[in-house]
């Protein structure tokens, strides 16, 4: 069963940067394209970045563009999504899953790992 787990969420202050990690130990990332999301209180889940089995990235949430680099450790196995100048609208659960080619469609992808909170917030 393909499993993701997805860390390095927490409080961060207006302008400081995260790194969110989602790690597989079952399979190879390398295969899948990975997506992440977020869902902020009160709203709908919403695509943010997503970075091809190429390595090519995508990001599909304009309030993040400029602000957010997704990159792949092929030896880790790990996808991570760097956050810079980071906002109080940021705060959301975060969430990264796997398909086949980047998309911003929630229904397109397969496996999720567990939601992330992240909370920009002085």
């Amino acid at each position: 069963q393909l499993q993701l787990v997805g860390s390095g969420g927490g409080l961060v202050q207006p302008g400081g940067s995260l790194r969110l990690s989602c790690a597989a130990s079952r399979f190879s990332l390398d295969h899948y394209a990975i997506g992440w999301f977020r869902q902020a209180p009160g709203k709908g889940r919403e695509a943010v970045i997503c970075i091809s089995r190429l390595g090519d990235s995508a990001t599909y949430s304009h309030s993040v563009k400029g602000r957010s680099t997704i990159t792949r450790d092929s030896v880790n196995n790990t996808v991570y999504l760097q956050m810079n100048s980071m906002k109080p609208e940021d705060t959301a659960i975060y969430y990264c899953a796997l398909t086949t080619r980047c998309n911003d469609a929630e229904g397109a992808y397969t496996t999720w790992g567990q939601g992330i909170q992240v909370t920009v917030s002085s």
